[in-house]
Formats: C-alpha cells, structure tokens, sequence
C-alpha cells in the first residue's frame, strides 16, 4: 500500500472509530483494539458491495482499479463486505446476479456491537465459530492474546486465507478448519464463545464446552423477520439460559442451512403471547420458559 493510500487508511479507521463511540459503550479497550488492528488488511482485495446497483447486480470493489473507494467502503461503519457468494461457485471477477452470500466481513458496527457484548477479559480463553477473513479473531487475540483465542472454519480455503492475514500480523492464535457447531472439545471449557455465523438452533456441544457462569453469543434466526443477537450463560452442566439483544443479519452456519419448523426450534405460538393493556400502554410477551 502507498503512503497515501497508508494515510487515508489510518484516517478511515480513526473516523469509523468515532462514528461508532457510542457502540463502544465505554469499552476503553475495544476502540484500542479497533485503532490497532487494520480492518483493510483482512479485507479482499475484490468484494463486492451488499447492495444491488442501477443495473440489477451487486458492484464490485476491486482494490487494483479504484483503491481509494475499496478502502473507504471497508471503513463503512453499516455496510458489511461479501467475499463470497454460492461457497465460492461465483468468482470475484465482475458484479453479481446472485444473492447467495456465503461469506463476508461484517460491518464494524456490528462488530463492534457482538465484542462490547461478549465483553472477554484478559486471562479468560475463547472459542470463535466462523473465522471468515480473520478480522474479528485479530481483535480478540489483541484483547486476550494469540494462546487464548481458538477460531473454527469449515471452509478450508477461507481458512488458509485467515491464517495468512493473521500470521503477517504476528498473530497466531489455534486455527481449525472444520464444522463449527461441534466446537473444539480439545481445548474445552472456554469462558466465552462467539459465533459469526447464524444458527437456527444453539448446537448442544457449544453450551457444553463453555464453563458455568461462562457466555456465549450467537446470531439466531426468528420468526420475527430477522436475526437477533442472543446472549447465553451456561450452566456448566451443558444447558444455558439468556435473551435475544437486538436485530442482527447473519448468513446461517453451513450445516444449519436447511430451514426447519419454528414449533421444532422452540419458538412460541401466537397463542402463547399475552396482552395487558393499562395506564402504561399495551404490554405483549409470553411467559419466561
């Protein structure tokens, strides 16, 4: 990267971090760690952007021909980057038809927005589901450190991908290339766990390797017309209680693409809501499980 391009690069990173100090919440550490770690280097150098363009087809940033908008789009704060469509059947060679996303590097924002929650501390060990580019792992090996951090790809080119922007960093944290709602059992119990990827249900072995009292955040589908982000404590006896944060949008976890029956994944009935309308409003919920 030119000089130049190294400036505008440092000044994005420094502009998107305070575009997001609300979304730091205070986290002194997490905006160190968002300043340190370059978003750009994790970013392919073709992507293509999430929106479809006049044409009908999703644009491609390509870093060789305009580097100054390919840059500029990694520091979008809400805009999340596809670096694969269809497990990689669509080549990053032109603008694409096809909406089938596989992969991507999520928007800062919502980046930003998992860490705060996940809230990891110094000494603790975590296991990540989904290591994508690398990104998300870079800045948790910068919280944590690279021993403490053990990340699960199930593709195994985007792994080979990861690894390598990881190691010109320095960075060299436990990778593992296979299917992620397994876990990694060999070096269970973890204090944390976090997931990149979306799931229609929360796999047995992630609440059984996180030890009691230890936290586990993940995307979740609902019925609802989007994901949400679902907090969990575990139980340490593989069960976990939690709640649903906010409104996310994740691309589901590969061995969890078949759809499956709300009622079969514990969601609740319209008859399982209640009504209380008083001098407050009208209050809608169901009773806790």
């Amino acid at each position: 990267m030119t000089d130049s391009l190294t400036a505008l690069a440092e000044e994005q990173r420094r502009r998107c971090a305070d575009e997001l100090e609300a979304h730091f919440h205070g986290q002194t550490w997490l905006r160190e760690a968002f300043l340190a770690v370059p978003r750009e280097h994790f970013v392919p150098d073709r992507v293509w952007w999430p929106q479809r363009g006049a044409d009908g087809r999703y644009p491609l940033m390509d870093r060789s021909r305009r580097p100054r908008q390919w840059l500029k789009a990694a520091y979008r704060p809400g805009a999340p980057l596809i670096t694969q469509i269809d497990d990689g059947a669509v080549l990053p060679e032109a603008p694409a038809s096809s909406d089938a996303f596989t992969s991507s590097i999520s928007c800062a924002r919502v980046v930003v927005t998992m860490l705060r929650h996940l809230d990891p501390q110094p000494g603790e060990t975590i296991l990540e589901i989904g290591a994508g580019t690398g990104y998300n792992t870079a800045l948790l090996c910068h919280r944590l450190g690279d021993q403490a951090v053990t990340s699960i790809e199930v593709d195994a080119g985007l792994a080979a991908t990861a690894a390598h922007h990881l190691k010109c960093l320095g960075l060299h944290p436990r990778l593992v290339t296979g299917d992620g709602t397994e876990g990694h059992a060999a070096r269970a119990p973890y204090d944390r766990l976090l997931s990149t990827a979306c799931v229609q249900r929360v796999p047995t072995a992630w609440t059984q390797q996180v030890r009691a009292g230890g936290r586990l955040l993940t995307p979740l589908t609902t019925p609802l017309g989007t994901d949400a982000l679902l907090t969990l404590t575990a139980d340490g006896a593989g069960g976990a209680t939690g709640r649903l944060l906010t409104a996310v949008n994740f691309m589901l976890l590969r061995s969890q693409r078949e759809r499956q029956l709300w009622k079969e994944l514990g969601w609740p009935r319209l008859a399982d809501f209640h009504v209380r309308i008083d001098h407050d409003g009208q209050h809608i919920g169901v009773p806790p499980p």
